[in-house]
């Protein structure tokens, strides 16, 4: 049998290169699927240090695998084989990963690509396992594929069961598509909007109509922002065929069917910019923290407001946005949305959720959801935050305090760029076992949570002493206004403008956030001509580019009606002149000139 497992690993590791070994490889794994696992009622032995996980007492972890590829959603098989989606797939090799212990110590042993489609973007997530398919989501497709037991690749056939056909599909980077079931044969599923707030991006761009006004009655609310109802199990679907469901829901990444009330729950990512675009009424500290992310109860016909209001969470309700008249106090017609089950702090990025029904965990897991958050990009100039797993008591649907579960992720105390976070919760699913898997997007590191104490002494003495551990640090606590500001009043004019217009995508050491937003370091478009450059800053850049041998597909919000010419120039100076750029410096009357040109 060890022969068996090391001929099964080099051929499944060689998969891009030694297809024709293929059929081999899958007869050997069919006959020795289930005989390596680990014996009924043992869990692995856990890492000495949890994988670098700070867990509550009576918990361990173990590192399944190091380095998967950058990995969005994750599932797992009755039979423990672990699916991955990848953020991209564009090399025809496949964008799901299957994992695979073949010894029964915890370690993926096997790791194979396969999936005969191609992705676009990067917000690609969604891969679930429903009535015996493996249900796989790209940025325009939901397809699935019929497991037969023992296969870890499935060899059947692949079934577009849904396909999003709006032209500007791939430029919309809030349009993910997590499938959840009701158990009565339908299928949901989000359409995120391509705005931020509601503004018109076919005039304006991503920053919407001049001011920031938004569009009233908006008509993204007609084919986007909100989830839709469709059959689980017929093919060839577009929007159309389905049911909408429920609106005002911006973008929604992470989305489920709860056991504990027989209805669907997801995870809601909120408002950006707010300071950069209305700097009258909200300081740097209050962009910072918010609008809400939320964790909703989506009904039939629920409506939660986007893009007319928003969750405050300091206030505990919703309040009118600033595109539509308020100025975060006022409520007026926000009264009217329905209110989220919970709401967290801005910027976090909660990016899937899980209701725990094993056994294996302390009961009180049964009576909750488990909640990953990627981690902030633009809360500059105060710490980025999230990058870690909690946990949302809930009893009779009412939820209770968020409490920290899973840390350490971030790998340093203050992440002041988000590219400083060495890893960001991704993914989560839950084994045959009642263990907890946690995906990162970096790397594609996957962690196995596997709790081994005593279940009934596990309580509040455990919870506080996570809660001392966690509490204080940087990424977790709400921020002090002032005090917490990374700038601290010492930065000359350009790098202030540029903290505060720039580093919320670029990052305050400018390397960008390695998903959406490229470099400025050493980039070749910083260091280059100066007139594409302040175009850019000016009129903003959509569609994809390529910096340093890279592509980026994100939005640039153009800046024309918002710096004059002197911060224009100061801002281009700093960026030309840091980090490893040696450009020359610019003047506000070159910028004059280009803003002529170039400027509608």
């Amino acid at each position: 049998m060890p022969r068996l497992h090391r001929l099964t690993t080099l051929v499944y590791s060689n998969f891009g290169t030694c297809q024709k070994y293929w059929n081999y490889s899958l007869f050997i794994v069919l006959l020795i699927s289930f005989s390596c696992e680990n014996k009924q009622g043992e869990l692995p032995a856990a890492d000495v240090d949890n994988g670098g996980l700070i867990i509550p007492g009576g918990f361990e972890a173990l590192v399944v695998i190091d380095s998967a590829g950058p990995t969005r959603h994750i599932t797992v098989n009755d039979n423990g084989d672990i699916y991955a989606k990848l953020r991209f797939s564009r090399d025809k090799k496949g964008g799901t990963i299957g994992l695979r212990d073949l010894n029964g110590d915890g370690k993926a042993d096997s790791l194979v690509r396969f999936g005969d489609y191609e992705s676009v973007g990067g917000s690609s997530v969604g891969v679930t396992i429903h009535n015996g398919y493996l249900y796989t989501s790209t940025v325009t497709q939901v397809l699935r594929n019929k497991l037969s037991p023992g296969e870890l690749v499935p060899s059947s056939r692949t079934e577009v069961i849904l396909t999003d056909t709006h032209p500007n599909v791939a430029r919309n980077w809030h349009t993910t598509k997590p499938a959840a079931f009701d158990g009565k044969g339908n299928m949901y599923i989000p359409f995120g909007s391509p705005s931020d707030a509601g503004q018109d991006i076919e005039i304006y761009g991503p920053t919407g109509t001049p001011e920031g006004k938004g569009l009233d009655p908006s008509p993204e609310r007609e084919m986007n922002a909100g989830v839709w109802k469709f059959d689980a199990n017929k093919e060839g679907q577009v929007q159309t065929d389905g049911i909408k469901f429920a609106t005002g829901l911006r973008s929604i990444v992470g989305m489920t069917w709860s056991p504990l009330d027989d209805q669907l729950y997801a995870i809601v990512n909120g408002i950006d910019n707010f300071h950069t675009l209305y700097p009258k009424l909200y300081s740097s500290w209050q962009a910072a923290v918010l609008p809400s992310e939320t964790l909703v109860k989506i009904t039939e016909e629920s409506d939660f407001g986007w893009p007319y209001a928003y969750y405050d969470h300091l206030q505990g309700k919703n309040i009118l946005s600033p595109g539509y008249g308020g100025d975060g106090i006022i409520v007026d017609r926000a009264t009217a949305f329905d209110d989220p089950v919970i709401g967290f702090p801005g910027h976090w990025a909660p990016m899937d959720l899980l209701f725990y029904q094993g056994s294996q965990f302390p009961e009180r897991y049964k009576q909750g959801v488990f909640v990953a958050f990627h981690g902030s990009t633009d809360r500059s100039p105060y710490p980025q935050a999230g990058f870690i797993v909690c946990f949302v008591p809930l009893t009779d649907g009412v939820a209770g305090e968020w409490e920290v579960f899973a840390d350490g992720f971030a790998g340093v105390d203050t992440v002041e760029n988000t590219g400083d976070a060495l890893y960001r919760p991704m993914g989560l699913a839950e084994g045959p076992d009642g263990s907890l898997y946690i995906s990162d997007s970096n790397k594609g590191k996957i962690w196995r949570v596997m709790y081994k104490g005593n279940k009934k002494e596990f309580g509040e003495k455990q919870l506080d002493e996570m809660n001392q551990l966690t509490a204080n640090k940087t990424y977790i606590k709400t921020p002090v206004e002032g005090l917490d500001n990374l700038d601290k009043g010492s930065m000359l004019e350009g790098g202030i403008l540029y903290n505060t217009y720039c580093a919320t995508c670029h990052q305050r050491n400018g390397e960008g956030d390695n998903n959406r937003f490229p470099p400025l370091a050493q980039s070749e478009r910083v260091n280059g001509e100066v007139e594409p450059l302040v175009t850019a800053i000016l009129n903003g850049i959509q569609g994809e580019i390529t910096v340093r041998g890279k592509t980026f597909n994100g939005y640039m919000p153009p800046h024309a009606n918002i710096l004059d010419d002197l911060a224009v120039a100061s801002i281009t100076t700093y960026i030309r002149s840091r980090w490893g750029n040696k450009a020359s410096a610019i003047t506000p009357s070159e910028v004059t000139k280009i803003r002529a040109k170039v400027v509608k």
